[in-house]
């Protein structure tokens, strides 16, 4: 094992993590470096996964529809995007490509390649559904599901529509409406969750059962849900959708801060979490049209309030803790107050970044952004 450490300004940061040299092909490695130096390509991690496009940066047309994503499968896992990203280029241009890592920063096996339309994903997967890529290694290229419903089952019985809709836009990206519905053989209320996307799907199915068990004490399953036909009646209308924003690294679910409402909150027995407001009454709102700012991460959200409140600047200790087997890692986290007689102390769930700077920068978003959802944030009304 590895110990790596990093600070910035009033913070202090120690994380360990596993040594990943040994089991790295250094050579596919460097061939990947020597590419995206030559190319000028773009990759960016972030939630276990590296994404080049998404547009990339030369790009003529609309956003790719329904039906122009591929999925590809059994790709040898120090394969990186110096081969394959020319590979599927070769039957058109790519409008997004990502590449599924481990925290070993090894493939892991699958990657999702999206097209400008349905025709070329199509003709994508004709020509090089069982390509030979390596001896041994033919790919698997078939049609992306594109799932973009969730079930979210054994919610309380008193669970309010419009008020699971506000939790879901705290907790996760992407969420556009939510249906709910009981009847004989449901145990409570089960709720049908549509997402903007198959990627923004997945992850919240990865992240929702967690979230709810630490938020509200509350265990929940989360399924697929294949075929959803709700009545316009139990349909919430999507929010507006602000403006585009340039893409960052940091996932919009942790730039957040948290607003549960407060009757969910007694719903499922849970504390009615104090409001604050993350943006200043002037900001223009995505409505009248004008350009919205990205909302601060966790940490720096944290910093200005404890600035403005005087207790003193956040200091951080991030441990690995362990890797689960589905790549995520998970870490344990104190931290302290230099003006006030606290600390928080708790557990949180990442999947890695690139580096390990940028998996403790991850981890580190994850503990303010837990942080600030705390039973004791009334520690900062003082």
């Amino acid at each position: 094992q590895g110990l790596y450490s990093a600070g910035g300004t009033g913070l202090s940061v120690q994380i360990t993590v596993i040594d990943a040299a040994q089991v790295l092909n250094h050579e596919r490695v460097q061939a990947l470096e020597t590419w995206l130096r030559t190319t000028n390509a773009k990759l960016t991690q972030v939630n276990g996964q590296r994404k080049y496009g998404g547009p990339p940066q030369v790009w003529d047309g609309p956003a790719p529809g329904a039906h122009c994503e591929v999925f590809i499968s059994q790709i040898p896992r120090d394969t990186y995007e110096d081969l394959l990203i020319p590979l599927f280029s070769s039957v058109g241009p790519l409008w997004e490509f990502r590449l599924m890592m481990n925290f070993s920063g090894q493939n892991r096996g699958f990657a999702y390649c999206k097209y400008g339309s349905p025709d070329v994903a199509n003709e994508a997967i004709r020509l090089l559904h069982g390509y030979t890529i390596e001896p041994t290694f033919r790919l698997n290229v078939r049609r992306s599901t594109e799932k973009r419903h969730l079930c979210i089952g054994d919610l309380p019985a008193t669970t309010k529509q419009e008020a699971l809709l506000k939790v879901l836009h705290v907790l996760a990206d992407g969420v556009e409406r939510v249906s709910l519905k009981a009847g004989p053989g449901i145990d409570g209320v089960s709720a049908m969750v549509a997402f903007s996307s198959h990627h923004a799907a997945s992850m919240a199915k990865k992240m929702l059962v967690e979230a709810f068990k630490k938020q509200f004490s509350l265990k929940v399953s989360i399924t697929w849900q294949s075929t959803v036909r709700p009545t316009s009646v139990d349909l919430l209308p999507p929010p507006q959708k602000p403006p585009r924003l340039t893409p960052s690294a940091l996932p919009p679910r942790m730039a957040r801060p948290p607003s549960f409402p407060q009757g969910f909150c007694r719903a499922v027995g849970g504390p009615a979490v104090p409001q604050h407001s993350a943006r200043p009454s002037s900001s223009p709102s995505p409505s009248q049209g004008r350009p919205v700012s990205p909302p601060p991460s966790p940490v720096t959200f944290l910093h200005e309030l404890c600035k403005a409140t005087a207790v003193g600047q956040p200091l951080y200790k991030t441990y690995f803790s362990h890797a689960g087997p589905d790549g995520f890692l998970f870490f344990n986290y104190k931290v302290h107050f230099t003006g006030a007689p606290a600390t928080f102390e708790g557990l949180v769930m990442i999947l890695p970044g690139p580096s390990a700077t940028s998996t403790l920068e991850e981890a580190q978003r994850a503990a303010a952004q837990q942080v600030l959802q705390r039973k004791r944030l009334p520690l900062f009304s003082q």
